[in-house]
């Protein structure tokens, strides 16, 4: 008989090995791309409120947890009415972040260290006080700057009704009137998330220019690659029509909408990804499409357009094997004939913490306002992120995920800050529960994250999660990480391909074999008996080995290899 601990050792990742992943072709079918949210990541000057030059300070943390690539949300020249997704200038770093040159410095640093950067593009809508947006205000109706934005004249009699039924995403109705310059109201512009975001009018041509050079200027800067914010959204359907109900305000909903995954973005999508490939070094682009199925997702990553898109199918799956097996086979598939790799992602910036969703009732949906069972959260969120590192493609970590953080259900009312908890209908508007700036160091003002406090009150006991009370602990969550990501870098089986053998398992287990690698998933509360399949590579709970058989406990996830 033998016992096998939560997690073996770390290997230390040596920059060579690093540069030699960076260097090599298609690394983004297997990549795994770290998720940097600015604000909450490091503070370098003691405001309280994360920036670049504190990203870059841990840059050496992250090479050495073994990603491949960093993703940050946006830093550019912004208002802040949603924390950057409202970009006033796309060529500008917002000072509470730095400056251009602290982003040429990040990404010179990152490349160093054999680390892949990519940026946030948001090209849906921009902040209300982007100039092209001002001047249109300014100038009145008939200004040609209104028409690069979706701007009509009410119904009713004195045009005091919107133009259509659609309703925010953040909750409200989609469409605000403007008071014109002589005083009087006037037309109405779309916006399907704040007021403070009008949506482009794609249809114009200087929309278009316009982007196809910010894409050159943070190229040209260095960038690896963008995600692309609300992918789906940027064509609206012709004549915008009434939606006639309001199921579909959600953004994974049941069907096309006439403002959501409207088939006219893949021209556009054909179009940079010309750009893209004029630029040596395997730039990528990632859409954030929320679709109906996965096989609409699929549509965004034909060979000639975007290079990978998020698997939100996969993220809203509860922690069940008959439904975890249904969305990878579905994913799977539905990728294969484009010839796209599949992503895997189990928490971002947009919903609660998968240690968090997973320690409530399954079918409350992305967004919980309860803690739950702590334990049970974590033992099931460290079994999911094994699961997530085994199946092939690429997979997308959220920072502190890696801590096993959860999410902070009970800020107080007054320090929230998302845009849509302040209007009703919308989104459940408790996203700043995600967005808590992680822990460093056991103690400080802010556990590490600076000197000067952080802009969302972080939880007592925080610092026992921190980066320095796991470091070295074997069985920690982040070691865990480290272990899981050394081995998938080592495993000739893991990573890129299209497919996994299953195997028979016992009901509510997943159990699947790539090569001499297997897989074993219990998803259940109970410890389960299945065939020891050769040596233990890393668990994430307790596996007994003993005459050919193991016992893997309760939510746990097991790598073996037959080698």
């Amino acid at each position: 008989m033998s016992q096998h601990p939560a997690a073996p050792a770390p290997t230390p990742t040596t920059d060579s090995a690093v540069a030699t992943v960076a260097r090599r072709r298609d690394w983004w079918r297997d990549a795994v791309i770290y998720q940097v949210y600015p604000r909450s990541f490091a503070d370098s000057n003691g405001d309280g409120m994360g920036d670049l030059e504190g990203i870059r300070s841990r840059l050496p943390y992250l090479r050495d947890l073994g990603v491949d690539a960093v993703w940050l949300s946006p830093f550019y020249a912004s208002p802040q009415a949603d924390a950057g997704y409202d970009v006033a200038d796309y060529r500008a770093v917002d000072p509470m972040f730095g400056t251009l040159l602290d982003a040429d410095a990040l990404i010179r640093d990152a490349h160093a260290l054999g680390l892949r950067i990519i940026v946030d593009l948001v090209p849906n809508h921009s902040s209300d006080q982007h100039e092209w947006f001002k001047r249109a205000l300014a100038e009145g109706p008939g200004s040609s700057l209104r028409e690069r934005y979706h701007f009509r004249p009410g119904k009713g009699e004195n045009g005091e009704l919107p133009p259509n039924d659609w309703e925010s995403i953040f909750g409200g109705p989609a469409w605000t009137r403007v008071t014109e310059p002589d005083g009087t109201p006037g037309e109405w512009y779309l916006h399907l998330f704040a007021p403070e975001q009008p949506d482009f009018n794609w249809e114009h041509p200087a929309v278009g220019d316009e982007f196809r050079s910010i894409l050159r200027f943070w190229l040209d800067m260095g960038v690896d690659g963008f995600r692309i914010d609300v992918a789906h959204g940027m064509v609206k359907a012709e004549g915008l029509p009434d939606l006639g109900s309001h199921d579909e305000m959600r953004l994974l909903g049941n069907d096309v909408t006439p403002f959501f995954d409207q088939d006219g973005v893949h021209d556009i999508y054909r179009q940079w990804r010309l750009i893209l490939d004029e630029y040596s070094g395997e730039r990528i682009f990632v859409a954030e499409a929320w679709t109906p199925t996965v096989e609409r997702t699929a549509n965004y990553v034909r060979p000639d357009e975007l290079h990978q898109a998020f698997n939100f199918q996969y993220l809203a799956t509860h922690w069940d094997a008959a439904e975890l097996r249904e969305v990878v086979d579905r994913t799977l598939d539905s990728m294969r004939p484009v010839g796209a790799p599949a992503t895997w992602v189990l928490s971002n910036h947009d919903v609660t913490r998968h240690a968090t969703r997973f320690a409530n009732p399954a079918g409350l949906g992305t967004q919980i306002r309860e803690a739950g069972d702590r334990e049970l959260g974590l033992r099931r969120a460290r079994a999911a992120t094994l699961l997530m590192l085994a199946l092939p493609g690429s997979a997308y970590v959220y920072q502190g995920e890696e801590l096993g953080l959860p999410d902070v259900v009970d800020l107080p009312d007054e320090v929230r800050q998302d845009p849509a908890y302040f209007r009703g209908a919308g989104q459940d508007g408790f996203r700043d529960g995600c967005r808590v700036p992680i822990p460093w160091t056991r103690e400080g003002s802010s556990y590490g994250f600076g000197d000067g406090g952080s802009w969302l009150p972080q939880p007592e006991g925080w610092g026992e999660l921190s980066v320095e009370a796991q470091t070295g602990v074997p069985g920690s969550t982040l070691e865990l990480y480290r272990s899981a990501l050394a081995v998938r870098r080592e495993q000739a089986d893991l990573g890129a391909g299209d497919a996994v053998e299953w195997l028979t398992a016992p009901e509510g287990v997943l159990a699947f074999r790539r090569g001499d690698f297997v897989c074993v998933a219990n998803t259940t509360g109970a410890a389960v008996t299945v065939p020891a399949h050769g040596r233990v590579l890393i668990t994430s709970g307790e596996v007994e080995e003993t005459g050919g058989e193991a016992v893997v406990a309760a939510d746990t996830t097991v790598w073996w290899t037959t080698a």
